[in-house]
């Protein structure tokens, strides 16, 4: 059971709360913050909230939230990443105001060096509950369906009579020794 949501479903993967930098990246970051103030927050923003494989999805609108600047200076931003190769940027949707920023990976990432890269990008969304169409019925949607759960020291068993064996019967010997009762007539 998930201790955090009380909630009858697997508990997510404990994620580490640090990212790896190169020594030159710190300097080219340092040179960033002279440059470009706001692409050097943004980044510190994108690094700080990437997954896995270095990505993070999210529009223009909650980036300039997150920074407390304007779209303006979101998109001034991205193109100063994107044109240092500090970032790729990936589309989503047909107008551009929500995007995947893949970091370079030759700047930050998490975990082992090896294998940073399964695939072209596997990305933590971060959502804006203020762009979504149905944000007035959030907290009175009805829950998602829950599985069953067991709880510490529990196991699921098998009861009742069950079906022979397709292929083969029980070796002797070898019969299952399943605990069950059977109900009295």
């Amino acid at each position: 059971m998930n201790k955090q949501t009380g909630q009858g479903l697997p508990e997510a993967k404990a994620r580490g709360t640090w990212v790896q930098t190169e020594r030159a990246a710190h300097e080219a970051w340092a040179a960033l913050i002279d440059e470009n103030p706001s692409a050097a927050r943004l980044m510190n923003l994108l690094v700080a909230r990437m997954g896995d494989h270095n990505a993070v999805v999210a529009s223009q609108k909650t980036l300039g939230e997150m920074m407390g600047k304007s779209r303006d200076t979101v998109k001034r931003a991205v193109a100063t990443l994107r044109d240092k190769n500090w970032i790729e940027v990936r589309q989503i949707g047909d107008r551009g105001t929500v995007c995947a920023y893949i970091i370079n990976d030759r700047i930050a990432w998490t975990g082992k060096r090896d294998g940073i890269r399964y695939s072209l990008f596997s990305a933590r969304v971060i959502v804006s509950d203020e762009e979504q169409p149905d944000r007035a019925m959030l907290d009175s949607q009805e829950p998602l369906r829950q599985l069953p759960s067991l709880f510490s020291g529990e196991r699921q068993l098998p009861s009742g009579d069950g079906l022979p064996p397709v292929s083969q019967p029980f070796f002797n010997g070898m019969e299952p020794d399943l605990p069950s009762t059977l109900a009295e007539d």
